[in-house]
């Protein structure tokens, strides 16, 4: 299998938190990329809707805010597989 590496950068927070969040839920930042690129590609953009002028409710608590990301993962898993 042919294989390439990606770069891009990102704020220090914004690594910490990504880090911390996968090594939490048992992977490693690179699977987490292999991951959401694989999701990418299979839906063809992203794996979640995007959309401009929404009115966006944010989270209540943190814990909200982790559940979400949770069943967001596990879809796109589910889906993945």
């Amino acid at each position: 299998m042919d294989t390439v590496q990606l770069a891009t950068r990102v704020e220090k927070l914004q690594d910490r938190m990504f880090r911390e969040t996968t090594r939490q839920l048992g992977t490693t930042p690179a699977d987490a990329m292999r991951v959401f690129i694989a999701a990418f590609n299979q839906h063809r953009g992203f794996p979640f809707e995007v959309r401009l002028g929404a009115a966006i409710e944010p989270f209540r608590t943190e814990e909200e805010a982790l559940d979400f990301v949770d069943r967001q993962a596990m879809e796109t898993l589910d889906e993945a597989w």
